[in-house]
């Protein structure tokens, strides 16, 4: 949902009032389960919490892409747009 529009090697919407930022109304309802066990990895045991659902659904979204319709994305956002545009890439006859 979010992207940094360039034209000519300028940021076309440098600020927020430009920028798409996605609000609680854009995502599905989360539910959070606590974990009780320490992790390996953080100091006295800490866990990272804020990361993870930021960094790994953009690979898994265009991955879950590719597996569906054998086209892969090389920019995100993937939005239908850009699906579509790949689709009729790959569909047209080799020149």
């Amino acid at each position: 949902m979010e992207e940094m529009v360039h034209r000519d090697g300028v940021v076309v919407n440098p600020n927020l009032g430009d920028y798409y930022v996605p609000t609680s109304l854009d995502i599905p309802e989360l539910k959070s389960i606590v974990v009780e066990y320490p992790g390996a990895l953080g100091p006295y045991g800490a866990k990272a919490v804020g990361e993870p659902p930021i960094v790994l659904p953009a690979p898994a979204i265009v991955n879950a892409i590719d597996n569906a319709t054998g086209v892969r994305l090389t920019e995100i956002p993937a939005t239908p747009n850009r699906v579509l545009l790949a689709l009729r890439r790959t569909s047209q006859p080799s020149k």
